[in-house]
């Protein structure tokens, strides 16, 4: 996990950052349908499941584009090569949910299998944090509400130099014969635009429909 500085001298969007950030804060959260029939078929085939494919997958789209790594660190404005899913575990017995992480890898398999490791250690861990330690600062937050087809989701924060993404799913719904999947993300305008959230979204539908050359 490293930090990179960025020249605010030399950076492109230096302006645009500095409107968005400390001239008119902004955030946005848009909410579009996935199509997640390949995907789920190709999971069932290889008897896995599809939150830590979830998982692995929005990270690995968010972090092939520097904007979405993009974070403030000493008070020095600079991005991450890599972020780190931080999640939600939710607890049958009380309602409650615990939040984990672990560490992205470009290798589904290798993921796949630490994600496992951790809910063995740690999913029946109760409280906010399911892990003693703290997350990296490289964590972005990532979950799904599997019991509400939304059409929209929006979150809110007053932490205005917070600049990762967050990303929430919804619950799978048939239309046309394809499974679909509500997905949003919020983004800070300081750092990403439109343009970034389309070739994040045609990317990561183009590996849903790939999925199986992960495996």
């Amino acid at each position: 996990m490293n930090f990179t500085p960025i020249d605010m001298k030399q950076w492109y969007r230096a302006q645009t950052f500095m409107y968005f950030s400390r001239m008119a804060p902004t955030n946005y959260s848009l909410t579009v349908n996935m199509d997640v029939t390949k995907l789920r078929h190709v999971l069932k085939a290889h008897g896995m499941k599809f939150y830590p494919a979830y998982l692995w997958l929005i990270t690995k789209h968010l972090n092939e584009q520097k904007e979405f790594r993009i974070a403030e660190k000493d008070g020095q404005i600079g991005y991450y090569d890599t972020l780190t899913p931080f999640y939600a575990v939710f607890h049958e017995d009380d309602h409650s949910f615990s939040m984990l992480w672990n560490e992205y890898t470009n290798d589904f398999r290798t993921f796949y299998k630490q994600y496992l490791e951790h809910q063995q250690e740690y999913g029946n861990n109760h409280g906010f944090l399911g892990q003693a330690e703290l997350p990296p600062p490289n964590a972005y937050t990532v979950s799904c509400m599997p019991w509400i087809s939304f059409t929209h989701f929006s979150v809110q924060s007053d932490n205005k130099h917070y600049y990762f993404p967050s990303v929430e799913a919804g619950k799978f719904f048939e239309e046309c014969g394809h499974t679909l999947l509500p997905l949003s993300i919020t983004c800070h305008h300081a750092v990403a635009d439109g343009y970034h959230i389309k070739v994040f979204l045609n990317e990561l539908q183009q590996s849903m429909d790939s999925f199986e050359q992960f495996i």
